[in-house]
Parts: structure tokens; sequence; C-alpha cells
């Protein structure tokens, strides 16, 4: 279960809960399209290690080459290592023997190391609901907090956001014409102001409007300044304060192109906020979607969302099975 489906009204308590529709099988294959085609360069590095010889049998060499490729996908040489024995061992356990098991055996290993997290925190609807966007500059914060409200409206919430990038330039100006597109109210304050007191005066506003979602769009910083990161903390302090019994997340925003740096922005940031999940951005792009792997596995926190292109529609609940298929060749 991702927030989303936390964030979903919930029915009155008398009534029967409607029977999950089935999910149409062209809409299946659309999804499984686009994440096949989000990871388009990741897969290319597997799709070139699995196709010398498919039917030959597997050897040391053979899997000196499946580590070289999860290297070269942003996986890192640790994570790299620890998958390539994982595999090995599952191979021989299932007793495989051909080049041509190792994509289906991987494809499980990775779907399990992403499922094995920690669910989110279950949700008041009662209690006004607070998502916090964090990361570093240029992540794609602002175009996710404008994503996320046009989803949860057309889910039937109320959602309001918040600028509370007052640094960079045209930040807040950004945020408003989306806004306006997605048709939501904001609160934003001046160019330079306080963030902690645009955030104080957006939940204010949430309270007094009787919202049900808060967006958090923050400032981006760089994690390893560390009076930029304290700030940070002094914002979601502020939060706490201002929604005494209000369900908060807070989101880090990754940046799928940045590699392995994403493994030190996840575990700085965690230790600044406690992070309650993860989104990952930019993946249509030139992106290698391997670092998201060495997150879950370091950090063992959900991926939540997922950002495939520039539209609010395009935004992807995250599906462990489906990046799965979508990351190594069939």
């Amino acid at each position: 279960m991702g927030l989303f489906d936390l964030f979903k009204k919930k029915p009155a308590p008398e009534a029967e809960p409607p029977e999950p529709a089935a999910v149409p099988p062209e809409q299946t294959e659309k999804r499984a399209g686009r994440w096949k085609k989000a990871l388009n360069r990741t897969r290319a590095f597997f799709t070139a290690a699995f196709a010398t010889d498919p039917e030959g049998l597997v050897d040391e060499e053979f899997y000196d080459e499946v580590l070289d490729a999860l290297v070269l996908a942003d996986v890192g040489m640790e994570l790299g290592t620890a998958l390539t024995a994982r595999i090995k061992d599952r191979m021989r356990e299932e007793g495989f023997v051909k080049k041509a098991d190792v994509p289906r055996v991987l494809r499980a290993i990775v779907a399990e190391l992403l499922g094995n997290v920690r669910a989110p925190e279950p949700l008041d609807p009662a209690q006004l609901s607070v998502i916090m966007l964090v990361g570093v500059n240029g992540s794609g914060k602002t175009t996710l907090a404008a994503k996320l409200a046009h989803r949860l409206k057309g889910e039937g919430q109320s959602v309001l956001l918040a600028a509370a990038d007052t640094f960079r330039a045209a930040a807040t100006d950004q945020l408003k014409v989306w806004a306006g597109r997605v048709g939501v109210d904001i609160v934003a304050g001046q160019e330079g102001a306080d963030p902690a007191s645009v955030v104080f005066d957006a939940a204010q506003a949430a309270e007094a409007r009787a919202v049900e979602v808060l967006i958090v769009d923050t400032a981006g910083r760089l994690q390893t300044k560390k009076n930029l990161m304290d700030e940070l903390a002094k914002v979601v302090r502020t939060v706490d304060k201002a929604c005494p019994g209000a369900n908060i997340a807070h989101v880090l925003v990754l940046d799928a192109t940045v590699g392995q740096n994403a493994v030190s922005q996840a575990e700085l940031f965690n230790e600044a906020c406690n992070l309650s999940g993860l989104a990952i951005t930019k993946l249509d792009g030139t992106a290698k979607g391997g670092a998201l792997l060495a997150v879950v596995d370091r950090l063992k926190v959900p991926v939540l969302y997922t950002g495939v292109g520039e539209t609010p529609e395009d935004l992807l609940d995250f599906d462990a099975s489906e990046f799965a298929a979508g990351l190594l060749p069939d």
C-alpha cells in the first residue's frame, strides 16, 4: 500500500467497502510500456550482458558480466556484489543452469528488495494530512507537488499547496502557475521570506479551510550543507507544532540522473526529517535507475511515486514488480 491508498476517502462506517475494480488489460499494458520506456537506458546494460549465448551454461565469467551490468546501471559495487551472490544462490536452489534463466531470477530478487520495506504509517482520515517534499535543487519537487495535487484532487480530496521554496528565483511563481493549471489553492510568501513562516501560514490556512491534504514544496538544499539541513529540520518542527495530530509524510524527491549520489542524499535527508518514502523523477530522460535499488536497500523506505514526464498525468504509483519487469529484458 502506498500513500495514495491511504489518502483516499474512507467509506462511512456503515457502508460496505466497494469491491476493487478490475484493471483493464489495456491499462496494465500501457503502464508496462511506460515503465519499459522510462527504464530503457538502464535495461540496455542488462540486455547486452544477457544477449550472448542465452542457452549457454552460467559460469563465473558470466556472473562477472552480470556484476558489471549492475555497476554500470548505478546499483553500486557493494549492492551489485550482494545481488550477484543472491543470483548464484537462487539459481542453485531452483536448479537453473542456463544464462537465459538469470533475467527471470534477477527480476524476482529486485522485486523482493524493493518490496522489503516498512509500510507507510496509517493515516487518520479525520485529521489534516501533510506531504512535505524535500530534496536537492533541481530534483523536481515543484513539478511533483503539482502532479500530486492533480492526482489527489481527482480522487476527491481537497488540496492546498504551500510554496515554501522562497530562495530559488521564480520558484513561487512556478508553483502558482501549476496551482492554476491543476485548479488548487496556494499559500505563498515573499521571495526570501522565512520558509518556516510560510509553512506555518499554510498549515493554519489548511486547518481553517478544513483542507484534507497540504502539500509543501520546500526549498532545494545540498545535503552536505549543515546550515541548510538544520533549516529543513526547523521547517519540520514548524509543521509538527502548527498541525498537532496531523498525518505528516516526509517524501524525498530523487533525480534519477544523479546515480550513486542519491544514496548520500537519502541518508542525510533521512537524518534531518525521518523519511516516510521516496519519489523518483526524470526516469524518462537519460537516467540509470539502478541507484534506486541501493537507496531502498540502505534505508528500507518505500518508493511511493515515479515521475515519467512533464504533464500532470505523468505520475505513476510505484510498483516493485512493474519496475523489475521494466528494468530487465524479457
